[in-house]
């Protein structure tokens, strides 16, 4: 049976800038080609992966009253997500990302938020019953945190499963955030900065699993790129490797990664490491495309790939 998931997060305009590397101060750099526009934002993205790979998909989030954002809002709906709960807003730009990418296939990613930074608490109120009828909800903090912290609260009032990636990184989370959080799946960059320690070993990864324990969220999931997935959830932990693939553009490979997550996993995570295998497998085929959203696969695409 699918899985309903509730996403709560960003729609963004991408802007991909390919360079030879990323400029110091001051230089100027010329193209290695002409630049272009593509659907992203890590909570469509992640919508989109989700749905993609099985779930049925409830989207929460905001757009401009401009052509970025009918474009996004139609891409969404062509996936076949509900984005009855996508709202427009009036004198607001949709959000937008410039995304620098190298030609080994790694991104450096700026973000303007726009409409994703003026949803309303209020209009997460108004999608309760949707919220509630979702076995998981999933978020990232490309939104304002007030609409995160409703979503979820609703979320556990029906014992729903929440899922918090913390992307982009904030030195400290809130408390009523973290008493919230089911399970969350920082990459090492956004462990390493929530927890105030170096992430780059599994020994790094135990120990920083350990303070995110003492923070008060028991389950951890820490992508690691090109090493893998360390995970730490109901009692169990590993390192699980990456598959060994020549990446092309990474831009969604961790969002593919949530979104796989959310269309496998059950609420109870008996089959995380099932799970964790299916989004690694997932992710891997994700960075061997271009783009972001046009690059996450669909569920018979990795079936066949296994």
């Amino acid at each position: 049976m699918a899985n309903n998931v509730t996403v709560v997060g960003s729609l963004n305009m991408d802007v991909h800038i390919p360079v030879a590397h990323i400029p110091l101060q001051g230089e100027t750099l010329s193209l290695l080609k002409p630049s272009s526009h593509a659907a992203g934002g890590k909570g469509a993205n992640q919508a989109v992966a989700a749905q993609r790979l099985g779930a049925n998909v409830h989207f929460i989030g905001s757009v401009g009253q401009d052509d970025a954002g009918a474009v996004l809002r139609l891409k969404c709906q062509n996936e076949g997500i509900d984005t009855s709960a996508i709202r427009v807003l009036q004198n607001a730009n949709t959000g937008q990302a410039f995304i620098m990418l190298e030609p080994d296939g790694h991104n450096t990613i700026m973000v303007e938020g726009g409409a994703n930074k003026l949803g309303s608490v209020d209009a997460v109120k108004a999608d309760k019953v949707s919220i509630q009828q979702s076995q998981i909800t999933i978020a990232q903090l490309e939104t304002n945190l007030e609409t995160v912290v409703e979503a979820f609260r609703l979320a556990k009032q029906a014992d729903a499963l929440t899922i918090l990636n913390p992307a982009p990184a904030l030195p400290e989370l809130p408390a009523e955030l973290i008493r919230l959080t089911d399970v969350i799946t920082p990459n090492e960059t956004e462990a390493a900065t929530l927890t105030g320690l170096k992430v780059e070993t599994a020994e790094d990864c135990q120990k920083a699993a350990k303070k995110f324990h003492e923070m008060g969220i028991k389950n951890v999931v820490i992508t690691l790129g090109s090493r893998g997935v360390f995970y730490d959830v109901k009692g169990k932990s590993n390192l699980v490797p990456a598959h060994k693939v020549e990446p092309v553009d990474t831009t969604a490979a961790g969002d593919t990664f949530i979104g796989a997550i959310a269309a496998k996993v059950v609420p109870d995570l008996s089959n995380i490491e099932e799970t964790i295998a299916f989004a690694n497998l997932a992710s891997s085929l994700t960075v061997q495309k271009e783009g972001a959203m046009d690059s996450i696969p669909k569920l018979e695409e990795v079936n066949d790939a296994r």
